[in-house]
């Protein structure tokens, strides 16, 4: 059987009211885009939103860092920005960089994560988006999902998956990475993507199967840019079952919402609250940070679906707690840890503030 591309490829181009949502007229363009230009390319698609991020969710068989892929999703995104611009959109064309594509998507805004595989029998992935948040959002649910039986009772169970997984962590400041071996070097991953400002889980593999397990975006609009653009707003891909996590241990970790830097101008920590499409439009301080889980099952590279996992009941008692901790961090104002740190605050406008004080400031005797 060949090998099927799984592509997740997203960016903000323009939010419906201020950063809230997307507009249906660019989701339409995107979606005309793919549907026109992505003939004999794409084996299926499916364009959607949370907050003002519009996700491309695309099936092919040319594997991973393709650059047909990636200039069929950056000519959609342009067509979407032409549309927002029409509008006189918030932020049109914010995530795109640069004015012209150059053989990878990567680098120029958008965020990407792919993955190759052969599909299984039957093989159900969830695809994670968020909004108002970094790529380090995805550090603690991926450990919950792969290293922790707590979470995942698999890892106990499963004789597929009781030799753990191996987590590859990439240095986002250095631009280098490292994989971990777990469970015996767990200690030494939860090291560093306890940091996940800076060190984020880019991928998991099984060790039983040889085969990858997740994937996510990892590109830092600020630091490509030089200048604050927004929160990278980052998406996962997360295979379930048959030696991977049951679809229920993926998404148990979002049951008790985590803390996470992004929120009212990427400048915040807040709770990443788990939502379903419909309650994907962050109004509250710009937010709180919300994160959707759309599932599909796989077949013959088609995608079936999709399940809207969030919008269950089940995950009510999780949007409460949600609002209870925004409720306790925005009493906090502009005093940390509801504001990011110093070091998190230099792409905004904290530089031009010490630069106009650089003449008042005098050593203390």
């Amino acid at each position: 059987m060949s090998k099927v591309t799984l592509s997740v490829i997203k960016a903000d181009v323009g939010g419906f009211v201020g950063h809230s949502s997307v507009h249906q007229n660019l989701l339409a363009a995107a979606k005309d885009h793919l549907e026109t230009r992505g003939k004999g390319l794409l084996i299926d698609f499916h364009v959607d939103h949370v907050g003002d991020d519009i996700e491309l969710i695309m099936t092919h068989s040319l594997g991973v860092d393709n650059e047909d892929i990636h200039k069929l999703a950056w000519d959609a995104f342009l067509a979407a920005t032409a549309e927002a611009k029409r509008l006189k959109l918030y932020g049109a064309g914010q995530d795109l960089l640069s004015d012209s594509f150059s053989g990878n998507i990567k680098g120029l805004g958008p965020g990407v994560a792919e993955m190759e595989f052969e599909e299984r029998p039957s093989e159900p992935v969830i695809v994670f988006m968020a909004d108002k948040t970094e790529p380090g959002a995805w550090n603690y649910p991926l450990y919950k999902m792969f290293a922790d039986p707590f979470n995942t009772a698999g890892l106990v169970i499963d004789p597929k998956m009781h030799k753990g997984f191996d987590f590859e962590v990439h240095d986002l400041i250095e631009h280098k990475k490292v994989v971990f071996h777990c469970p015996e070097e767990l200690y030494d991953l939860l090291v560093f993507i306890g940091a996940p400002g800076r060190y984020c889980v880019k991928s998991v593999y099984s060790r039983t199967l040889g085969e990858i397990a997740a994937t996510s975006s990892t590109q830092r609009l600020n630091l490509m840019a030089g200048r604050y653009v927004g929160k990278d707003d980052p998406v996962l891909i997360v295979r379930c079952q048959s030696g991977m996590p049951a679809v229920g241990e993926a998404l148990e970790p979002f049951s008790k919402p985590h803390i996470v830097a992004g929120w009212m101008r990427g400048s915040h920590h807040g709770p990443l609250m788990p939502c379903g499409a419909e309650q994907a439009i962050p109004t509250r301080f710009d937010g709180p940070p919300r994160v959707m889980a759309f599932g599909f099952q796989l077949s013959q590279g088609k995608l079936i679906g999709p399940q809207d996992f969030f919008a269950d009941v089940a995950f009510d008692r999780a949007r409460q707690i949600a609002n209870e901790m925004a409720d306790y961090f925005r009493s906090m104002g502009p005093f940390e840890p509801h504001r990011l740190g110093l070091e998190e605050l230099e792409y905004t406008t904290m530089p031009e503030v010490l630069k106009k004080l650089a003449g008042r400031m005098e050593p203390i005797e």
